[in-house]
C-alpha cells in the first residue's frame, strides 16, 4: 500500500523552468508536452520489447487518447508505453533536477536507438501547471508486480502518492483545468492544437469528447486524427508523383500542384529526413510567403526557424524531420550553434544539388520552371554565399527571342558586338519599339523584369568586374546607328545642329539632352535615352524615400533624333520656312511624346496634351 506526502524536490539549476509563466512563450505547449512524453513512453516500452527487455503483451496496439471533459472541466492524456513505479515517479517527477529520457538512454545506450527518445519527462510535464489547478497521474508499469500509483500536485511544491486503480500498463496524466484556460476542453480547440503538433506523430493519436461520447453509436470505430507514416519517411524510390502531389496538397491545402519537390532522407553525418516543395507563385510577393515546418521525431516544432532554414529557402514549402537538433527543454530554441549550422548547410547544399541535376537531366523542365523559381534562385544567391556559388553556373536569363541562356554563354555571342556589356528589358510591352530596333539588328537582350532583378544585376556585377548591365533603353550601340562617310557628316552637321536647336527650342525642357543620329530604323524618327546609373539611383532611393526619390535624383533623360528617319527628313527641309512654323512645333511635341511613350506612360496632362494634338494633325491632312 502506497501512502506518502512531502515536497517536491527542486535544484537550484532548475527552479525557473517550474514557474509556469515562464517556462514557455506560448501556453497551448502543455498539450505539446505531455502527448509528446506519452509518445515517449511507447517508444521506450517498444524498444525494450525488441531487446528483450520487456515481455510482449497481447495488449492493443500503441495508441495515445486526449480525453476531454468541459463539464467536469478535465483533459486526460492516456498511453499504453512504459509506465512508471512508485520510485521512478519520485525520481522523475519529484525531483525536477531528473529527466526521465535521460537515464533511460543512460542505461540502455548500448542496446537501442536514443533518439528516438526525444522527452524530458519531469520539466515538460510540469507545463501542465500552465492551465490546471490540479494534476493528477495514474501510472503503471510495464515491470513484474508493479503497483499501480497515483500522483496528485496543486501546483505548489506539495504532492501526494496513493495506490492507483489503473489496470493496464502505461500512464494517464489529468489536468483539472484553471477557469482562465478553459478554452482547452473546447473540442475543436483542441483538435486544432493536436493537429499542429501531432499531423504525424509516430503512434495513432485520438481524439475523445466526453461529453458527447453517449451520444455516439459505440458501434463506430473512432479515427485517428494523425498520419503516423508521413510521405518523408518513404524511401524516395517508392513514392510515386501522385503521393507527392497530394501530400502536398493535404499539408498546404494549397489546390496547384508543386513544380518538383527535394526528398531528403540521410543518416550520416545527421539524421535527418523531410520534402522540400518549390510552389508554383501565382505573384513574386508569395515567394516571401513559404512555410518550411521543422519536427522532431515526427513531432512539429515551430515554422521556419530561421537557424536551421537558411533565410532564402522560407520562400518555399516543406516540412523537415531532424531528431539530432539540439533543443532544450521547450523543444522550440536551438542549442550548440556550430551543430545548427552544418545542418543548415547541408539543406542548402541539397536545394542546390537538386537545382543542377535538374539543369543537367531536365533542361527543357527546368527553363519551364525558370520563371516562376527564379526570384527564390536570386535571392538565395544574395543571401547565401555557398548558394551562389554552386548555382552561379546555372543561372539562366530569357532573351527576347525566347531563348535561355547562361550568362557566359550571353557575353560569348555577344562579344564581338558589345563586349561584356548585357543588354536588358524590364517592361517588354512598354520597351517593344527599342526591342524591335535589337531584334532588326539582330542584337540580343535578356528579359529581368520582377522586382529583385534591381538588386540581382548590381550583385551580378559585383560578382563579375567586368560586366556591366545596361537597360536598353540606356545607350545606343555602334550596331544600331547607321555608318556614314566622312563627307555625309561634312554636309549634314549644319543640318543636325538646326534640327537640335529646333527640338530644344520648341520643347525648352530643362536638363533634357538632345543629340541627333543617324540610326538604322528608319520608321522611328527618335527614341529616349535614359542613364542607367541615374535610373539606378532613382530605383533604389525609391525603395527608402517612397514619393520624394524623384527629386532626389531627376532622371538624365537625353532625346536621340533619328536623321534617317523620312518625317526628320522632311522637318529639316522645312526648317526655314516660317510660314510652317505652327505645324513644325505640333510635329516636333508629338515626336518627343511617341518616344516618350515607347519609354514609359505619359502623365495624365501630357496624355490629353498628345490626344489634342494628333486630332489637330490628322484635321491638317483632311
Amino acid at each position: 500500500m502506497i501512502q506518502e506526502k512531502g515536497s517536491i524536490s527542486i535544484s537550484t539549476e532548475n527552479i525557473f523552468p517550474i514557474i509556469k509563466k515562464w517556462l514557455y512563450s506560448e501556453k497551448d505547449i502543455f498539450i505539446r508536452e505531455l502527448v509528446s512524453n506519452s509518445s515517449d513512453a511507447i517508444s521506450k516500452l517498444s524498444k525494450l520489447q525488441s531487446i528483450g527487455e520487456a515481455p510482449e503483451t497481447e495488449q492493443d496496439k500503441f495508441q495515445i487518447t486526449v480525453s476531454i471533459n468541459k463539464k467536469a472541466k478535465t483533459i486526460k492524456v492516456i498511453d499504453n508505453g512504459i509506465g512508471m513505479t512508485d520510485e521512478e515517479v519520485k525520481k522523475y517527477i519529484n525531483q525536477i533536477a531528473f529527466s526521465g529520457a535521460r537515464d533511460f538512454i543512460e542505461k540502455y545506450k548500448d542496446k537501442t536507438d536514443d533518439q528516438q527518445i526525444i522527452g524530458h519527462f519531469g520539466l515538460g510535464f510540469y507545463s501542465a501547471f500552465m492551465v490546471a489547478d490540479k494534476v493528477q497521474i495514474d501510472t503503471l508499469s510495464y515491470k513484474e508486480g508493479a503497483q499501480a500509483v497515483r500522483w496528485i500536485s496543486s501546483g505548489d511544491t506539495e504532492y501526494e502518492m496513493t495506490n492507483s486503480d489503473r489496470d493496464k500498463t502505461g500512464t494517464t496524466v489529468t489536468l483539472y483545468m484553471a477557469d482562465d484556460s478553459l478554452e482547452y476542453t473546447e473540442y475543436f480547440k483542441m483538435h486544432e492544437i493536436l493537429k499542429k503538433y501531432f499531423s504525424f506523430l509516430p503512434y495513432e493519436l485520438y481524439l475523445i469528447d466526453e461529453d458527447k461520447e453517449e451520444e455516439k453509436d459505440k458501434k463506430e470505430k473512432p479515427e485517428p486524427i494523425n498520419n503516423p507514416n508521413p510521405l518523408w519517411k518513404k524511401n524516395p524510390k517508392d513514392c510515386t508523383e501522385d503521393e507527392y502531389k497530394e501530400f502536398y496538397r493535404e499539408t498546404f491545402f494549397d489546390f496547384q500542384d508543386p513544380l518538383f519537390w527535394i526528398h531528403i532522407n540521410m543518416e550520416y553525418p545527421f539524421r535527418m529526413q523531410g520534402i522540400i516543395y518549390f510552389p508554383k507563385l501565382k505573384h513574386e510577393f508569395e515567394t516571401m510567403e513559404g512555410k518550411i515546418k521543422l519536427y522532431y521525431n515526427q513531432v512539429f516544432v515551430a515554422d521556419n526557424i530561421k537557424e536551421v532554414i537558411p533565410e532564402f529557402l522560407l520562400m518555399l514549402k516543406g516540412m523537415l524531420d531532424c531528431p539530432d537538433l539540439p533543443l532544450n527543454v521547450s523543444r522550440s530554441f536551438l542549442q550548440n550553434e556550430g551543430y545548427v549550422e552544418k545542418i543548415s548547410r547541408h539543406i542548402t547544399k541539397k536545394v542546390a544539388d537538386k537545382l543542377i541535376l535538374l539543369h543537367k537531366k531536365e533542361y527543357e523542365n527546368y527553363t519551364k520552371y525558370w520563371d516562376d523559381i527564379n526570384p527564390f534562385v536570386k535571392y538565395g544567391c544574395m543571401r547565401e554565399e555557398r548558394f551562389y556559388e554552386r548555382v552561379k553556373d546555372i543561372i539562366i536569363f530569357k532573351t527576347i527571342n525566347d531563348e535561355y541562356v547562361t550568362l557566359n554563354d550571353y557575353l560569348e555571342r555577344n562579344k564581338e558586338k558589345h563586349e561584356n556589356t548585357v543588354y536588358y528589358v524590364n517592361d517588354v510591352n512598354q520597351q517593344a519599339q527599342y526591342i524591335n530596333m535589337f531584334k532588326n539588328n539582330q542584337m540580343e537582350a535578356v528579359v529581368l523584369n520582377t522586382l529583385i532583378d534591381n538588386h540581382f544585376i548590381s550583385f551580378l556585377e559585383s560578382k563579375n568586374n567586368n560586366v556591366k548591365f545596361l537597360r536598353i533603353d540606356a545607350d545606343i550601340t555602334s550596331n544600331l546607328k547607321d555608318q556614314s562617310t566622312e563627307e555625309d557628316e561634312k554636309e549634314t552637321k549644319k543640318l543636325s545642329e538646326k534640327i537640335e536647336k529646333l527640338f530644344k527650342d520648341t520643347l525648352n525642357i530643362k536638363d533634357l539632352k538632345v543629340q541627333v543620329e543617324k540610326l538604322k530604323a528608319e520608321s522611328t524618327p527618335a527614341i529616349i535615352l535614359l542613364s542607367e546609373q541615374s535610373r539606378r539611383m532613382q530605383e533604389m532611393s525609391r525603395m527608402f524615400a517612397g514619393g520624394d526619390a524623384k527629386n532626389m535624383f531627376p532622371a538624365e533623360e537625353t532625346l536621340v533624333i533619328n536623321r534617317n528617319s523620312k518625317l526628320v527628313k522632311a522637318l529639316a527641309e522645312s526648317i526655314d520656312d516660317k510660314e510652317k512654323d505652327e505645324e513644325r512645333k505640333l510635329l516636333v511635341r508629338q515626336i518627343y511624346d511617341i518616344a516618350l511613350l515607347s519609354h514609359k506612360p505619359l502623365e495624365p496632362d501630357a496624355l490629353s496634351a498628345f490626344i489634342e494634338r494628333s486630332i489637330k494633325l490628322m484635321e491638317k491632312i483632311v
